[in-house]
C-alpha cells in the first residue's frame, strides 16, 4: 500500500509544479491516507489535528500530536514527521507555520472539507496568504482508479456480499431489527479478518465493521437513510439495508444495497421494488467507455417515468478512499465515463408511508462495458422463515 502511496503522491508533487501550486495543506483523512497511507484515530472532533503538507519541489511533512507519532510514524511512507504537544510552545498551530514556506504566495487546501479550527488558524497566521483550491487537482488523480485500487474495491465487495448474506439469513418474524445489524457487523469483520495479515503496515487496518446500520423496515421502509431499531419483523415486511457508510476495507468505500420481504411480499410493494431494480439494471446496462455521466442517469430515469414514478435523486455517485467522490452519475453532470472510474449505482423509489423499493450495486467500468465489485440476487427477494 505504502509504494503505491508514495506515487500518489510523486504525481501530484508534479502536477503542483506545473500548476504554480506553491504549498498545500491536507486535513481530509481520504486524502491523507491515499497520498501518504496514514490516518489518525483522534482527529478534529477531539481538537487534534493530524495535516499532510505538501509542496512541488521538496518532501512532504506529516503533522501529528505527539502521542500518536509513533504509529503514525510506522504506517506512513514520509519521512518528515513533525510532532506538537498539548501544552507549551509547540502547538499545531506552530508546527503548521513553520511548515508553510515564508515566500509562498498562497496556500491551497481542501476547501469543501478544511475544518474550522484549521481555516482560523490560517486566517489568524497567514491572513495575507489567498486560500485556493487544491481538490480539483487531487480529484482528477482520484477519477481512474489504478489495478491495485481496484483488486482491494473487489476484496470490499466480497466484505459486502457475506454481509449481506448475514442481512437476509437473519431477517425472520419476530426478530428486532438492530439483531440484524449485529449479524451484518459479525459477517462483515469475519470476511475482511481473512483478507489481513498482523504484519507491517497491514497490522494498522481494523477488519472492524462499523457505524450505524442503515435499515428501514415496514412502513418506514420510504424513510430512506433511517437507523435500525427496536422495532420487529412482521409478515410481509419489506425491509432495506444500505451499507454505504459500512462497507470500507483499507480505507476504501463502496455502495450497496438491497429490499428484502418477509414471508410475502403484496403486489404494490412488488411493484414498486421491480420498477426500481429494472431502473438500476438499465443505467448500468448504459455503462461503458465514452458514455456521459448523465445520459446514465437518464437510461434509470426514463424506467421511472414508463412505471409512473417521479426519479428522487441521483443515480450513482463515485466511490473510492471517500464516501463521494467524482463525477456523479446525474443529469448536469457531463464527465465522459473512462475504463478504470467506479460507481455505485443505485435503483429507488418511495412512497410515503407506504412503500419503497431500492437496489445499489458497485461497479468498475472496464473496456467493454462494466463489470461488478458487488454481488448479490438483483430480483424480488422475498424470505422464507
Amino acid at each position: 500500500m505504502l509504494e503505491h502511496a508514495r506515487a500518489r503522491c510523486l504525481e501530484l508533487q508534479k502536477k503542483m509544479a506545473v500548476d504554480n501550486v506553491a504549498v498545500a495543506v491536507f486535513s481530509e483523512q481520504s486524502s491523507m491516507a491515499y497520498l501518504a497511507g496514514f490516518w489518525g484515530y483522534l482527529g478534529v472532533e477531539f481538537g487534534r489535528p493530524t495535516l499532510l503538507v505538501v509542496y512541488p519541489d521538496k518532501d512532504p511533512v506529516v503533522i501529528t500530536p505527539k502521542m500518536e507519532s509513533e504509529m503514525v510514524g510506522t504506517m506512513t511512507w514520509v519521512e518528515d514527521v513533525r510532532t506538537w504537544e498539548d501544552e507549551g510552545p509547540r502547538s499545531w498551530a506552530a508546527a503548521l507555520s513553520e511548515a508553510i514556506p515564508a515566500q509562498s504566495s498562497g496556500i491551497w487546501i481542501e476547501k469543501n472539507h478544511i475544518p474550522a479550527i484549521l481555516r482560523n488558524c490560517l486566517d489568524e497566521q497567514h491572513g495575507g496568504l489567498t486560500l485556493k483550491n487544491i481538490s480539483p487537482l487531487l480529484g482528477e488523480m482520484r477519477v481512474i482508479k489504478s489495478p491495485f485500487e481496484i483488486e482491494v474495491m473487489r476484496q470490499a465487495g466480497q466484505v459486502a456480499g457475506a454481509m449481506m448474506k448475514a442481512a437476509h439469513e437473519s431477517l425472520e418474524e419476530g426478530v428486532p431489527e438492530y439483531e440484524s445489524a449485529l449479524q451484518v457487523m459479525r459477517a462483515g469483520t469475519e470476511k475482511a479478518a481473512g483478507f489481513l495479515t498482523d504484519k507491517g503496515w497491514q497490522r494498522f487496518v481494523s477488519p472492524l465493521i462499523h457505524n450505524l446500520q442503515i435499515l428501514q423496515s415496514g412502513t418506514d421502509s420510504s424513510m430512506v437513510h433511517r437507523r435500525a431499531s427496536v422495532k420487529k419483523y412482521q409478515r410481509r415486511d419489506p425491509v432495506y439495508f444500505c451499507f454505504c457508510n459500512m462497507v470500507e476495507f483499507q480505507q476504501y468505500k463502496l455502495g450497496f444495497d438491497r429490499m428484502f420481504h418477509i414471508l410475502d411480499v403484496d403486489e404494490e410493494a412488488a411493484r414498486v421494488q421491480q420498477a426500481a431494480i429494472a431502473a438500476q439494471q438499465a443505467a448500468i446496462a448504459a455503462i461503458r467507455p465514452g458514455v456521459v455521466a448523465e445520459d446514465v442517469a437518464e437510461a434509470a430515469n426514463g424506467v421511472y417515468r414508463e412505471s409512473g414514478y417521479e426519479p428522487g435523486y441521483r443515480t450513482g455517485r463515485s466511490i473510492g478512499v471517500a464516501y463521494l467522490e467524482s463525477p456523479e452519475l446525474k443529469a448536469g453532470d457531463k464527465t465522459i465515463l473512462q475504463t478504470g472510474m467506479t460507481f455505485a449505482v443505485d435503483g429507488g423509489i418511495s412512497v410515503d408511508g407506504s412503500h419503497a423499493g431500492r437496489i445499489g450495486d458497485s461497479i468498475v467500468v472496464t473496456e467493454s462495458g462494466f463489470e461488478y465489485l458487488t454481488d448479490y440476487p438483483r430480483q424480488l427477494l422475498v424470505t422464507e422463515k
